[in-house]
């Protein structure tokens, strides 16, 4: 099927920041999502609860990147307010996700409860979690898993392939292909992509052609240490606190983060670089089951993963390596003088790592090793900036800690990564700069035009008008200025996602009535009102 009308990229997310990727390719009335992701550090929760700008039942399909939660973390969300549609992500991405999602919606449950006592004591309202776990079960029945490097048709005009990009386990850069009439336009999303040299994940894939390339910029501005150095790093810095029986806390993403960590010691281990006998706590369930579905998947790691399998080595497993599930046993740490503690969350904005820098962060023989991004506004960016008293769990504790940072373990790919990247393209794309803070992404983009390509810095809302050409010849692109919708344009979308909630929970329920004519009258009636409101907004717009 080809599509008839204009074909538009909106920027919902990630733009001038780090978290929340959230695009909408629109043509000929079929809408595709692009990931849907959580605003993670500053005013975090009042964003994460604003209105779709779109209908979520208006969506026809959902394609996600990856898992993590700043690309995956709203969709649950997305199928609260009426998404009834597919999510589209490779078979590693689908598991993961369900442990993300599960977890999430359990913290949320925990948290607004909380919140909830603290409202009740001063007379204020009650606090609802973003989604229950109820809405993280619905959203995993929508995910549908697709393969790397084949194509299919998610919507009727829309062609699609994920391709490796080496960020995590399952991640992807995703090809679109949209076709008008006897043209074709195609938009090319980078997801986040892997370094050039992986160490645990396959080296992320080139692609030639594309109209539109949107591409991440997460360390546009900044390279990464090598390989060799940055296990050099690591190894300074743990073999320098082990050796003063200290704890080591390392906050980890349970994504990655973790597993790069586990075999890092585990490589130690096996070279003799630490004294037996030191404890490792896994303080992280949902890590664990992360690393379990990690090694389902060891055939789509890298060679040097599959070096250590030929040798019958378990790459994730340490020796001293001890799971803690309960939070009693995570607590029991707390005696524990020397040790090595991975916990989450990874910037330190919630899971158990908070108790774990509450109960050490003051004392002088603790060291805190900080091996992912720190987003603004969250408590590990606070730290890595140098503050030396934070608020952790409600009290104010001073850091007296010994604090270290190793930026190499990235999974990003840093400028020059992206640069490389970037230069497989030919005849120019638009390369539309997005998942980088301000500094970062204008430094690629800048890094970009500096090699004779076309680069543009979105803000949020902002459109990418394309226009496809005769068959051979590339699209015309044109960025429409963004003009921010105003209150009333943002409630009414709101509403429109509350009532589309409601009639697909109406539809479930339809066949199950006992009494239906007592409901059709105000069906009609509603239907009538929905009728009036179109009619208005068609002459207004």
């Amino acid at each position: 099927m080809t599509l008839r009308g204009p074909m538009r990229l909106k920027i919902l997310g990630a733009a001038e920041e780090v978290t929340g990727s959230n695009y909408l390719l629109e043509a000929g009335g079929r809408r595709i999502l692009v990931d849907c992701g959580l605003f993670q550090g500053r005013d975090e929760e009042r964003r994460n609860r604003d209105p779709f700008p779109f209908v979520p039942s208006g969506i026809d399909a959902v394609l996600l990147t990856h898992a993590h939660m700043d690309h995956s973390g709203r969709i649950p969300l997305l199928a609260k307010q009426g998404y009834k549609g597919k999510v589209l992500a490779t078979l590693p991405t689908t598991e993961l996700c369900e442990v993300l999602w599960k977890d999430s919606a359990k913290l949320m449950k925990e948290e607004s409860e909380w919140k909830t006592k603290k409202n009740l004591r001063k007379g204020l309202e009650k606090v609802e979690p973003l989604y229950s776990q109820e809405d993280a079960e619905e959203a995993l029945t929508l995910l549908s898993a697709v393969s790397y490097d084949d194509i299919f048709e998610p919507a009727p005009g829309f062609r699609v392939r994920f391709r490796d990009a080496g960020h995590i386990l399952g991640s992807a850069i995703l090809e679109v292909w949209i076709r008008e009439e006897d043209r074709e336009a195609k938009v090319v999303f980078s997801g986040d992509l892997g370094p050039q040299q992986t160490v645990m994940e396959r080296n992320p894939a080139f692609i030639e052609d594309a109209d539109v390339v949107v591409i991440e910029s997460t360390y546009g501005n900044r390279l990464h240490k090598s390989n060799q150095e940055t296990r050099a790093e690591f190894r300074g810095v743990m073999n320098a606190a082990l050796k003063e029986h200290s704890k080591v806390l390392i906050p980890t993403f349970a994504v990655d983060r973790a597993q790069r960590i586990l075999y890092e010691l585990a490589l130690m281990q096996q070279e003799g670089l630490f004294r037996d006998g030191i404890p490792i706590y896994f303080d992280s369930p949902m890590g664990v089951k992360a690393t379990e579905i990690y090694k389902d998947h060891l055939s789509l790691m890298s060679a040097e993963i599959q070096e250590q399998l030929r040798k019958d080595q378990d790459p994730f497993s340490p020796e001293g390596l001890r799971y803690v599930e309960s939070v009693e046993d995570s607590q029991s740490i707390n005696s524990v003088e020397s040790a090595i503690v991975l916990a989450g969350s990874g910037m330190c904005n919630g899971g158990r790592i908070v108790h774990h820098l509450k109960h050490n962060l003051w004392k002088r023989n603790t060291h805190v090793v900080f091996v992912g991004y720190q987003a603004q506004g969250t408590l590990g960016r606070r730290l890595v900036e140098g503050e030396k008293t934070v608020r952790v769990a409600g009290e104010e504790v001073e850091v007296k800690a010994s604090l270290h940072t190793i930026n190499g373990f990235s999974a990003h790919a840093d400028r020059d990564d992206l640069l490389a990247w970037a230069s497989n393209f030919r005849d120019g794309p638009l390369f539309v700069v997005t998942h980088g803070e301000p500094a970062s992404a204008e430094s690629l983009a800048e890094a970009l035009k500096a090699q004779g390509l076309r680069a543009e810095v979105p803000t949020v809302g902002q459109e990418i008008e394309i226009r496809p050409s005769a068959p051979g010849v590339r699209a015309e692109t044109l960025a429409i200025p963004c003009k921010a919708p105003e209150a009333p344009c943002l409630e009414a979308v709101k509403v429109l996602g509350e009532i589309s909630s409601i009639l697909s929970a109406l539809k479930e329920k339809a066949p199950e009535m006992e009494d239906p004519a007592e409901v059709l009258p105000l069906l009609i009636s509603t239907r009538t009102l929905l009728e009036t409101a179109r009619d208005r907004a068609r002459r207004s717009g």
